[in-house]
């Protein structure tokens, strides 16, 4: 047996004309749009008696362009992707096959939670997805790879061959959420494709990377703990972005570029802490590289890069 609460005010005082608390449907659609009521209804544990209101309601909206900018982000990122770009889940980096486990994980949620039509965690774990695991640290760290490396370069491919296996899943997560929202953003890709809500359930790659969670869930823990030292410096006006910071911690790097996932000049080991690095500034990518021999010349990717766009 199913149930549902009531929907009381902000206030969780019950709706009545008398009180002048009433939220009308249709003024809720002309200011924010269908789906934010979709959201909202989804977000809230229905078999409780549950609150509506302009501030709950901005919170919804908030929540929501979060998601459509993660879906905008990916329309950005794919643009011109073929199948011959694709790489094989074997032959991606660690990162990537990283984030393809998260997928998974994700996706098994998501299916429990519909088994036991608990909308509530459904429209959580797919909103932390793409805000924690995505948007504040899958695209932060790739932004650079994506924008700065040549297009054939096979770091580059396994991230947008990611990203399409990403935009696949989660178009298909988002539509019973964001109706017309997730209508929209296919409709912008595959104008010729029918519509999302005729599409099934994504079938997401298999990976057996156990050991691969473990070791960057550290690296993870790890980052964030470079970014808690490096923001005072920042809001002090000490470096105007993370990557002038080089970063010291008593920790074994291994094989992992910990300055590029840190975003940070160079990473040492050593006593913990951050300071201002003495590298100059590379004009294409804005890294801060022993090689650059002045704020503006070129690194060596960035000239091989330019050099190879001049030649073709």
């Amino acid at each position: 047996v199913l149930t549902h609460g009531f929907t009381m005010d902000a206030k969780g005082m019950k709706m009545s004309k008398s009180l002048g608390n009433t939220i009308d449907p249709l003024k809720v659609m002309e200011n924010y749009g269908a789906d934010i009521i979709r959201l909202w209804a989804l977000s809230v544990d229905f078999t409780e008696d549950h609150r509506i209101g302009d501030e709950i309601l901005k919170g919804v909206a908030d929540q929501y362009r979060k998601l459509r900018n993660t879906f905008r982000y990916l329309l950005g990122a794919l643009d011109g992707f073929s199948e011959a770009e694709r790489v094989d889940v074997a032959a991606m980096p660690e990162l990537e096959r990283y984030v393809l486990a998260l997928l998974a994980g994700l996706d098994g949620a998501l299916r429990a939670a519909v088994e036991d039509h608990d909308y509530n965690s459904y429209v959580r774990a797919l909103t932390d997805f793409c805000n924690e695991d995505l948007s504040a640290f899958f695209f932060d760290i790739r932004k650079d790879c994506l924008y700065c490396d040549a297009a054939d370069d096979p770091k580059r491919m396994a991230y947008r061959t990611v990203l399409d296996t990403l935009f696949h899943a989660l178009i298909r997560y988002a539509a019973p959420v964001l109706v017309f929202t997730a209508e929209e953003v296919w409709g912008s890709r595959y104008p010729e494709a029918g519509s999302v809500h005729l599409l099934e359930w994504p079938v997401v790659p298999s990976t057996d990377d156990a050991g691969v969670i473990e070791k960057w869930t550290q690296i993870r823990a790890q980052r964030m703990m470079a970014n808690e030292l490096i923001e005072p410096m920042r809001r002090e006006k000490l470096i105007g972005s993370s990557l002038e910071a080089e970063y010291t911690y008593e920790g074994d790097p291994g094989d992992v570029d910990l300055a590029e996932i840190f975003i940070v000049a160079a990473v040492h080991q050593g006593p913990t802490g951050v300071r201002k690095t003495a590298h100059h500034k590379c004009g294409r990518c804005w890294r801060h590289l022993p090689e650059v021999s002045e704020d503006g010349a070129l690194c060596s990717r960035c000239e091989q890069v330019v050099s190879g766009m001049d030649a073709a």
